[in-house]
């Protein structure tokens, strides 16, 4: 008699963006060589796993899909896939509302934050109304760990940490710049234009030779000798990068890392970075072997780390180097749905 082929269950994933970002037109963007990953953070690489990995793209919940969530969960109802996963606390609300899974996790990236500001507000009960549901809940900087615990509460879902990555082909090694240039990117509620552009008008002065370029959206104006512009698709910000001589990154505090995709994306084309030293970033970042730190709201430090890099080119080629060799090592987008992976259970 012959048997008959057991054929085993493969874990069903669906992983979660919003509408605005279709992940369809990322895609093909991808294909195109116009963006990182084939999926935004690599996520397609789940499917290593052996899960069967797809996609939804959620809008912004209307009133009607809230009250309908609401019934639904009065009522035993079938889950559309085995597993959910939303890359922030935001994603994670919509998910909840509009594609419910047997087993849901999260990450949190600005939440942490808001709760030092005001725990008691709407926004942060809201947040952590929904996380609670969550079957586990991620972040990439370890000083979010502990206060997300705390105000989980004893029976909220585990906090997982694991480092964040990029995608380190796209953002591939560089050879050295060929004239001096200066860059900073980025433009998120926790960057600091006020200390960066103070430091970069010192740099400016000590060395008029130098281009300074900062994509920026904020109202601060660029002092003399930086050149800010709104906006950079991610060709133009890969061709920066690869033209900088020196990369320098000022954050107010915060506990999620603002800055980090930017400081690894510049490692992983060998360029030297200066950044603020935030809490968590020595899961990513050695001062003086893979980056350069200083403290928050400090333009004169800042200034004076990147003119002493503008100032010894070999010094600056070997920190690059170091960084790149950082990031193939630890922070690629593989690594991190490897850390992502063990999160969620499926490995």
């Amino acid at each position: 008699m012959t048997a008959t082929p057991v054929t085993a269950t493969r874990t069903a994933v669906e992983v979660v963006f919003r509408a605005e970002r279709d992940v369809a037109s990322w895609e093909a963007r991808h294909a195109r060589g116009e963006v990182p990953g084939r999926w935004p953070y690599g996520l397609d690489l789940l499917e290593r796993t052996g899960a069967a990995v797809t996609t939804a793209s959620l809008p912004e919940p209307t009133r009607a899909d809230r009250v309908r969530a609401l019934l639904r969960s009065a009522v035993p109802h079938r889950s559309r896939s085995d597993v959910g996963i939303a890359w922030d606390e935001n994603l994670a609300r919509r998910m909840l509302v509009l594609s419910p899974h047997a087993r849901m996790f999260a990450g949190t990236i600005w939440l942490t934050d808001a709760l030092e500001i005001d725990p008691s507000s709407e926004r942060v009960r809201g947040a952590l109304d929904v996380l609670r549901r969550m079957d586990g809940v991620f972040v990439n900087s370890r000083a979010q760990v502990e206060p997300l615990e705390a105000a989980l509460g004893r029976s909220g879902p585990p906090v997982s940490f694991f480092t964040f990555g990029v995608d380190h082909e796209f953002f591939s090694a560089q050879p050295p710049a060929p004239a001096p240039l200066v860059v900073s990117v980025g433009g998120d509620r926790d960057r600091d234009p006020t200390t960066l552009f103070a430091a970069l008008s010192r740099v400016h002065e000590a060395r008029p030779d130098v281009e300074i370029v900062v994509q920026n959206s904020s109202d601060v104006p660029a002092p003399p000798g930086v050149t800010k512009v709104p906006r950079l698709s991610h060709t133009e910000l890969r061709d920066l990068y690869a033209r900088a001589s020196v990369v320098a990154i000022a954050t107010r505090p915060n506990l999620h890392m603002s800055g980090l995709t930017v400081s690894l994306e510049s490692m992983a084309t060998a360029r030297p970075v200066v950044l603020t030293a935030t809490p968590g970033h020595e899961d990513y970042h050695r001062d003086g072997e893979t980056a350069l730190l200083v403290e928050p709201q400090e333009p004169t430090e800042l200034a004076d780390r990147v003119l002493g890099l503008l100032d010894d080119p070999d010094a600056a080629v070997a920190l690059g180097q170091r960084a790149r060799k950082a990031v193939e090592d630890r922070f690629t987008s593989a690594h991190l749905v490897d850390g992502m992976a063990r999160a969620v259970g499926l490995v």
